[in-house]
């Protein structure tokens, strides 16, 4: 019994080690933002940074860079041949001009390719908006061409005014036989017993132009 208190005793402490261990971290709150870390490199706005190349890009790409670079050579060249020995800083075959050249090459070239993949960034960007812009165009115009196509097959089947003359005349003609094959007949020359039936139609076979005008 004893060996087995021992044991308990010594099982007990061991979770009360790790007990003040665990509570003596400190523990990290999910409802509050990570403070920033310390970093050896430093951090920059990529943004910023971009802009910032596209402009020198732009810059090295017109012709006053060129201009102010060729002078800049020029007054280089003659002030480290005319000038006294004393004064002169980059003697003939000019060392350090043709360093500086290099390191502005060196700059130049990264700075002009990344103005160039922003650019294609952009044009990738207008190229998927004109895309799907298209798309709907599209869809767009399929919509109308079906509603016309509708449209022209609903009118085809509504009745025109000329058709409902035509009819009109039509019925018109058919009641004029019918009256015509039961009137009585003539008890003299002197001509019908009964009322004389009007010499015009029912309904007048045509209209003038203008009435047809107003009436639309």
């Amino acid at each position: 019994m004893a060996p087995e208190r021992e044991a308990g005793r010594e099982s007990g402490r061991d979770r009360s080690m790790a007990g003040a261990t665990a509570a003596g971290r400190p523990r990290a709150r999910l409802d509050q933002p990570r403070p920033p870390r310390r970093r050896l490199v430093p951090e920059w706005d990529p943004e910023a940074f971009g802009r910032l190349s596209e402009r020198i890009a732009r810059f090295l790409g017109t012709g006053r860079f060129i201009v102010w670079m060729t002078i800049v050579i020029i007054v280089w060249v003659l002030w480290n041949i005319f000038a006294p020995s004393a004064l002169r800083f980059d003697n003939y075959p000019f060392i350090f001009l043709t360093l500086m050249l290099s390191l502005q090459a060196s700059y130049a070239a990264p700075l002009i390719l990344l103005a160039q993949n922003r650019q294609d960034d952009r044009d990738r960007v207008n190229l998927e908006q004109d895309r799907k812009q298209n798309e709907r165009s599209i869809a767009d115009t399929e919509y109308l061409t079906r509603e016309i196509a509708a449209l022209r097959i609903g009118l085809g089947e509504v009745a025109t005014r000329d058709w409902i003359r035509s009819e009109l005349q039509d019925l018109a003609k058919e009641l004029d036989e019918r009256l015509d094959g039961h009137a009585p007949a003539p008890a003299g020359p002197a001509g019908p017993v009964g009322p004389e039936r009007p010499a015009f139609p029912a309904f007048p076979a045509e209209r003038s132009p203008g009435r047809d005008a107003d009436d639309r």
